[in-house]
């Protein structure tokens, strides 16, 4: 009895890795948790602002609204475009920044530094930047476009939803491709140079190279970098809100930013709070079939 009571641990010892994580846990529960069991309790109510002491119960009534809601559905269906666009033009533009960037070349340090500058910048200041650049009186891609002859009078770019929506499109990929740049560079510098000279002995073409040894090699670093990215982008409104702030019509609404403007312009917490819970729970969906995927590659 004397023994076995000698090696186990005290009482003291076995709650002190508890105390460590006591004070990070608190601050998790109440920037993270608390918002969140918020959120959904006001999903459940009726709570617009204007009656804060008339907050019925409604349980899932704003579930079922929204999806009788048709600025719902087109905002979903935009956000899946914007997602789809963005985060894929970002990475094929980062992977072919990557490339370049990995590449020996006097000044490779400083156009390494100069292409995190969009990525540096404060979204709002790119929202102001590419406005000013698609105004219809003194921008600068009219009057390059009409030099050029491509076209022969301005264009009221953001004015027009058929255009608002794919010029935001472009200011977004401006500024999070060098996300991929970076993250897809430092993974290049993990693959070792001797597979290359061994490709090269063997005839392979620059195109082999990349499919059979550059793409394999970086395959995760890559599906890393869109998981997070398609949430970020998911999730992103500042540009938009800045840009058009929605308009003209619906024509640049997406779902988050729809949950935005219900919430803080029209007041109606408890309808906004359920878009943005049906927001989560669509990115919840992709998030697991990412996990889902990349554990069945490990047991492979």
């Amino acid at each position: 009895m004397t023994a076995a009571s000698d090696t186990a641990p005290a009482p003291r010892l076995v709650l002190t890795p508890y105390l460590f994580l006591l004070p990070a846990m608190l601050v998790t529960l109440a920037v993270v948790l608390w918002p969140v069991a918020e959120t959904v309790w006001m999903s459940l109510h009726n709570f617009i602002l204007f009656k804060p002491r008339n907050v019925p119960f409604i349980g899932l009534g704003n579930f079922w609204r929204l999806l009788h809601d048709e600025v719902f559905w087109l905002s979903l269906g935009h956000s899946l475009v914007w997602i789809s666009l963005v985060v894929g033009l970002q990475f094929l533009l980062g992977l072919v920044t990557a490339l370049l960037l990995n590449q020996t070349f006097w000044w490779r340090s400083l156009a390494r530094s100069l292409v995190i500058i969009p990525w540096a910048l404060p979204s709002v200041i790119i929202g102001l930047t590419w406005t000013w650049m698609y105004d219809f009186n003194v921008g600068v891609l009219n009057d390059v476009l009409i030099r050029f002859g491509l076209i022969d009078k301005p264009v009221a770019w953001l004015a027009q939803p058929d255009s608002a929506f794919f010029s935001i499109v472009v200011a977004l990929i401006w500024q999070g491709f060098p996300f991929f740049a970076v993250t897809i560079l430092a993974g290049l510098q993990t693959i070792s140079a001797e597979l290359y000279e061994a490709a090269d002995m063997d005839g392979a073409t620059r195109f082999q190279r990349l499919r059979f040894i550059t793409l394999p090699a970086i395959a995760d670093v890559i599906a890393t970098a869109l998981l997070l990215r398609t949430i970020w982008v998911a999730n992103s409104l500042d540009v938009i809100l800045v840009m058009t702030g929605g308009g003209p019509g619906y024509s640049t609404y997406t779902l988050p930013l729809y949950a935005f403007l219900k919430a803080y312009s029209g007041m109606e917490f408890g309808y906004g709070s359920a878009l943005a819970i049906m927001l989560t729970l669509l990115l919840l969906l992709v998030v697991f079939i990412y996990v889902r995927r990349a554990a069945r590659e490990l047991d492979q």
